[in-house]
């Protein structure tokens, strides 16, 4: 089901209504069928592999508790090979046959291994994760196992992180979904207005850009100059407002019911450094990596080249996790070189700062510090929406070119005006909430004012969602991983 139908636009109130109509002790289960019938309504089937990693999990957890000596890393061990394993055989077994395929076909050998005609249940990625992280802290005794079987699995089913994330750990979610919540209508009307805003990101902007960079990335090699650049701009842009709008949305629904999820962004484009951006940009995924993958492997308390191999191997993970492609692996493995190289050189950095004056320029100099980050970003950004390596080359080998003086050249598209001005004035208001997130919840900031203001900052993204909002439901991007 998609947060942006009208499917949704029924499912939610009638669940919600029902959920505070309960009493407190029926409600998990009043979640737990309306996540199944959430999940259901997109590929119904696949509920099945939940079932398999719910129950494998489930007694992991209450068996490493238990357990003492070898025999609990043993639990946890064939815990994550069930996970791992199942998000291996669905999302990289064709990519596996394909590569191999491809690199015995070069040296004239055949590979009589057959593609399997399967497709990636959705948000299994994140499903796994999640199943991941409640396994390992038990491991660790940071989370006391689970006894109740409905409630686990309403933790890994809780519908509105169920497709898309956050990725919950089980210390912040888990005991929440035990306790009572009554009705309040502060924090309800909070989380409704998140709801809206995070509709607004997604129709009015997401989409709206959708647009021109299907067009583009569809078909790259139809275009030169201006519409590449222009394409790989709203695309920075649309994942943004997709990703970020799809989580306002799933934080906003829970929060009705009186449940936090975790912050999933914050402003990552107003990071002026790469590692700032990742302390921005999907933070559950990123700390999930920090505290599962980096910090084992050893993290920064090792010598200088294994750390920098460290952050490389993670954001090489991080890039197959978005997708079986070539293009996402090389998406990772540039932002792992971004990350080593501004380690690399910092100290050369930092002196030239100094001796140059660079770092007395204040704001200045961060604004450059910001606009060549986000342009960094960018330029990987292209190798996560290109459906190929070759594509991707082709995108930046013919940004620039001009053909017969001009930047519009063969295949210059050319979009109607709305689709150009509501998304740049969409834009402008989402930057203006940016601003005055850096000081303070917006909502709080509202509702200490006029009511007449108030109100009519209300009506008008409500509105502007209704009427503005690109046709069609779309789905979010991050559906895909």
């Amino acid at each position: 089901m998609l947060f942006n139908s009208l499917h949704f636009l029924v499912f939610f109130p009638v669940v919600t209504l029902l959920y505070f109509g309960l009493p407190y002790k029926c409600r998990w289960i009043l979640l737990l069928v309306a996540s199944c019938y959430f999940y259901m309504a997109l590929v119904p089937a696949y509920i099945l592999v939940l079932f398999f990693l719910i129950g494998v999990d489930y007694t992991a957890g209450l068996l490493i508790e238990t357990a003492q000596g070898p025999s609990r890393k043993a639990y946890l061990v064939a815990s994550l090979v069930a996970n791992l394993g199942v998000l291996a055989f669905f999302k990289y077994w064709n990519f596996f046959n394909t590569s191999v395929f491809d690199a015995l076909g070069f040296f004239g050998w055949q590979w009589p291994v057959p593609l399997l005609r399967i497709v990636l249940p959705i948000g299994l990625s994140f499903h796994t994760f999640q199943s991941i992280s409640y396994t390992i802290e038990v491991y660790r005794g940071a989370q006391r196992a689970e006894r109740h079987l409905g409630f686990y699995a309403l933790y890994v089913l809780f519908y509105p992180q169920l497709v898309a994330g956050p990725i919950e750990r089980p210390q912040n979610l888990l005991h929440q979904l035990h306790e009572s919540h009554d009705f309040d209508y502060q924090r309800v009307t909070d989380g409704l207005k998140l709801m809206v805003w995070g509709l607004f990101k997604k129709v009015v902007i997401a989409d709206r850009l959708a647009v021109a960079v299907n067009l583009v990335y569809d078909n790259p090699t139809s275009y030169v100059g201006l519409p590449l650049i222009i394409s790989t701009y709203y695309f920075a842009i649309q994942i943004y407002c997709d990703f970020s709008g799809y989580t306002d949305i799933a934080r906003g629904a829970a929060q009705v019911m009186g449940i936090q999820l975790m912050q999933n962004f914050n402003s990552p484009y107003h990071a002026d450094t790469i590692a700032e951006f990742w302390r921005r940009w999907h933070i559950s995924l990123s700390t999930w990596f920090r505290d599962y993958l980096y910090i084992p492997l050893g993290g920064n308390r090792v010598s200088t080249w294994r750390w920098y191999g460290n952050l490389m191997i993670v954001f090489a993970v991080s890039g197959l996790w978005h997708g079986a492609n070539w293009t996402f692996l090389l998406w990772g493995l540039l932002h792992g070189f971004y990350l080593v190289f501004s380690l690399w050189t910092h100290k050369w950095r930092f002196h030239l700062a100094e001796s140059t004056g660079w770092n007395r320029l204040g704001w200045f100099a961060k604004c450059v510090r910001v606009a060549v980050t986000f342009h960094l970003v960018c330029f990987a950004w292209v190798f996560f929406r290109a459906s190929s390596l070759s594509d991707a080359w082709y995108i930046l080998r013919h940004m620039f070119v001009v053909e017969g003086g001009s930047l519009l050249p063969r295949g210059a598209f050319v979009l109607p005006r709305e689709e150009l001005v509501i998304p740049f004035a969409a834009i402008a208001v989402m930057e203006m909430v940016h601003w005055i997130q850096r000081r303070q919840d917006p909502r709080e900031f509202l509702s200490r004012q006029p009511a007449w203001l108030r109100w009519s900052v209300y009506y008008v993204v409500f509105y502007a969602t209704v009427f503005f909002g690109h046709a069609g439901s779309q789905q979010f991007v991050y559906f895909q991983f």
